[in-house]
């Protein structure tokens, strides 16, 4: 489903998006308050979400359709769009539950790509522009002392993949890292977002962050 509020936008990624034989568009939305109405009716696997619009903006529109599902297997996955003058949206977005974002200069290549990508769980978070754009909210907004309870309950490697999923590393690279299988790493992922009571790896870095288990200067 995509929400934009310029009917140009939406025509251009509707057109780019049905050129992928495995994504259908089904369904748009004008504003925040139209989004949260159709993705309700539909069920959408993916939103693909701006920032700025009228009635609701993007990030309250975001955590609106993200709190109406109960059933987490129907939850829809956010991806925010954004673009370099809106950088100071992307940890809001974060923080109110999207998968991960994608600027709106990317290639039709990797809006394919982030679509699927947070289809199937996994957050968007690998690109070096999120990285950077993290660690400055950070440095805005740091952290508490301490880490919080929940973070300080998980184990030594459990905390250890915990600030290599902050860096915006993926499972694969993790393993390599710590010099295990991937499948390990796959399963201290699930484990940290079970104990965080968390959705997926992007929520994963937004806590990370506000924890103050990871710092600005040590990203």
């Amino acid at each position: 489903m995509l929400a934009d509020d310029q009917a140009m936008v939406r025509d251009g990624l509707a057109a780019l998006l049905r050129a992928a034989p495995d994504i259908e568009v089904v369904g748009e939305a004008e504003d925040g308050e139209r989004a949260v109405e159709v993705a309700r009716q539909l069920h959408p696997d993916v939103v693909v979400m701006d920032v700025r619009m009228p009635v609701m903006d993007g990030l309250a529109a975001t955590a609106r359709i993200l709190e109406y599902a109960d059933d987490a297997e129907r939850r829809p996955r956010v991806l925010v769009l954004t673009t370099f003058d809106l950088d100071e949206y992307v940890y809001e977005a974060l923080a109110a539950g999207a998968s991960g974002f994608l600027l709106k200069d990317a290639s039709a290549a990797d809006l394919m790509h982030a679509v699927r990508v947070v289809a199937t769980g996994d957050a968007l978070l690998a690109p070096s522009i999120t990285r950077r754009l993290i660690a400055d909210f950070a440095r805005r907004r740091p952290g508490r002392a301490a880490p919080s309870e929940a973070v300080a309950a998980l184990t030594p490697r459990e905390r250890e993949v915990l600030l290599l999923i902050a860096r915006g590393m993926s499972n694969g690279e993790i393993a390599e890292d710590l010099v295990v299988a991937e499948q390990t790493v796959k399963t201290h992922v699930g484990r940290i977002l079970t104990k965080l009571g968390l959705r997926d790896r992007a929520q994963a870095v937004v806590v990370a962050y506000e924890s103050g288990l990871v710092r600005a200067a040590n990203p």
